[in-house]
């Protein structure tokens, strides 16, 4: 049983230490060599619990998304409890931001974790990573994706799917860009700007894209 409470022990301090760099440094950026001296183990027991960096990258997102996605699925299944048979785009994605914003209680830093994350499964040769989202959290967001869907402007599948991704664009600039938005706002140069507010004014211009009409000709002219 010692045994077992001293692994757990391990394991945990790896993990965090894992997201603490990821978050301040990101995935590619963040060194085995860092995370073992963080977490004050040798490499031998991070391949014994995690197998891999990678390994360790989807554990630390599995830390994340697993809190998310139930809390996205929470709020669904309460306004469906409510009486709401029918969402509208702005409030499905002010769900979504909500989820963000709830999943866990160090929000910045999870949040900060999240928009590397994204960011990786963007990057070239993250097949694996991508492969791993998907099977995992593919279905517990389709629901979401549908409904919004359900209530966009009429557009053919792949508009959809640009659209999504988009949004998903608009995320990762402005979490990776939180930190410098004081100095675009002459207003406030020196207090800080609350997260909160910066993603729910997103809500209305996001819900703007997905209700705008698509332009199957359009050409750019110059």
């Amino acid at each position: 049983m010692t045994g077992q409470l001293k692994d757990a022990d391990t394991a945990t301090r790896i993990i965090l230490a894992a997201e603490r760099l990821f978050a301040e440094r990101g995935f590619e950026e963040t060194t085995m060599r860092q995370i073992t001296a963080e977490a004050e183990v040798n490499l031998a027991a991070v391949n014994y619990h995690y197998g891999s960096k990678n390994g360790l990258i989807e554990a630390v997102a599995t830390r994340f998304l697993d809190p998310l996605c139930g809390r996205l699925e929470q709020l669904l299944a309460e306004g469906r409890n409510g009486g709401g048979e029918y969402f509208g785009v702005e409030e499905l994605i002010e769900m979504l931001m909500r989820a963000l914003l709830e999943a866990r209680e160090d929000k910045e830093h999870a949040l900060s974790l999240f928009m590397h994350l994204l960011d990786l499964a963007y990057t070239k040769g993250q097949d694996g990573l991508r492969a791993f989202l998907l099977r995992h959290y593919a279905s517990r967001i389709d629901p979401l994706i549908e409904l919004v869907r359900r209530d966009s402007a009429p557009m053919e599948d792949d508009e959809f799917f640009w659209r999504l991704h988009f949004l998903l664009g608009a995320l990762i600039f402005t979490l990776s860009n939180y930190s410098m938005l004081n100095l675009l706002d002459p207003r406030n140069p020196e207090s800080g700007v609350e997260i909160e507010r910066t993603l729910h004014r997103m809500v209305p211009v996001l819900t703007a894209g997905f209700h705008a009409r698509s332009e199957k000709n359009w050409v750019c002219r110059v």
